[in-house]
């Protein structure tokens, strides 16, 4: 059979388009660090700020309910409610406020902020059952969110003015990070209970699903609009992912058995968790 020379050069040249193509394409390094709080069973970054404190919480060998921590260039600070034995540190901004959750003497889950020893309740809009503070931006605005006899509702806290949020046709909505534009990113529930992500813009929804994700949640975002997520694949596995100038990248902690993405901040820094394949469930730092 013989084949036309123009056919031979058509896919030649395609060939080479598609080889081009995969050699321009963007990579990204991500260069992790675990973060251990000594003695601890486990360890779990929620957020960083832009001068590298990070917070998050721990549990001690033996279980138990979870403890805060600030962790600053090596030095510990642990974090733990008066009224409480289960405090949880979520964002930490550049004025150093960190906003979080605990358990009241109802057990009733409480968001609050934390500044210089001193604790505030953040106990959501008029109505609401429980609260929970999970980000914080460098002007003080906090989000998160809170449940009331009509379901899970994201929110928006500026000086001591509430905003609820619904992400349309979501079941249950959660309210994860804020930057100092005022964009918001939500994971929220579908009719189907999966989770999926959105971030607003002032103005709109957007959805920013990892692609090929089962459940999909945004956790954080920076000033760039970079998005940190923590999703499960068809398997059922999780994996950290990163938004990246409009591009997703898997954020795999080496050698584990799972990661998960949480917080973010403008330094090219990532911070989370990772499930071992060993005993010991660490927190992680990843700059990219």
């Amino acid at each position: 059979m013989k084949i036309c020379k123009s056919v031979l050069l058509a896919v030649f040249v395609l060939v080479f388009m598609i080889a081009a193509t995969v050699a321009a394409a963007p990579t990204l390094t991500f260069k992790f660090r675990t973060i251990r709080v000594p003695g601890a069973l486990t360890t779990t970054v929620g957020g960083i700020n832009n001068a590298g404190a990070k917070v998050g919480y721990y549990l001690v060998k033996g279980g138990g309910n979870p403890h805060g921590f600030l962790v600053v260039d090596g030095k510990w600070t642990h974090i733990d409610h008066p009224k409480s034995s289960s405090t949880i540190c979520k964002d930490i901004n550049s004025s150093d406020v960190i906003v979080g959750n605990y358990q009241n003497t109802k057990t009733t889950t409480m968001g609050f902020s934390y500044l210089n020893g001193k604790f505030t309740d953040i106990p959501g809009p008029a109505g609401a059952k429980d609260s929970q503070a999970m980000g914080i931006n460098n002007k003080g605005v906090i989000v998160g969110s809170y449940q009331d006899s009509k379901g899970i509702h994201g929110f928006r806290l500026t000086g001591s003015t509430y905003k609820t949020f619904n992400v349309p046709g979501a079941t249950a909505t959660f309210a994860a990070g804020i930057n100092d534009k005022g964009y918001i990113v939500f994971y929220w529930q579908d009719a189907q209970q999966n989770s999926e992500s959105s971030i607003w813009n002032g103005k709109t929804y957007k959805t920013i699903d990892v692609p090929n994700a089962t459940n999909s949640m945004a956790m954080d975002l920076n000033n760039d609009d970079d998005v940190v997520f923590q999703w499960f694949d068809q398997l059922y596995h999780p994996h950290g992912a990163l938004l990246h100038n409009g591009k997703y990248y898997t954020t795999d902690y080496p050698n584990s058995g799972g990661t998960y993405g949480m917080g973010l901040n403008d330094k090219n820094t990532m911070v989370g968790f990772y499930v071992p394949n060993n005993d010991y469930q660490g927190g992680f730092v990843a700059t990219y």
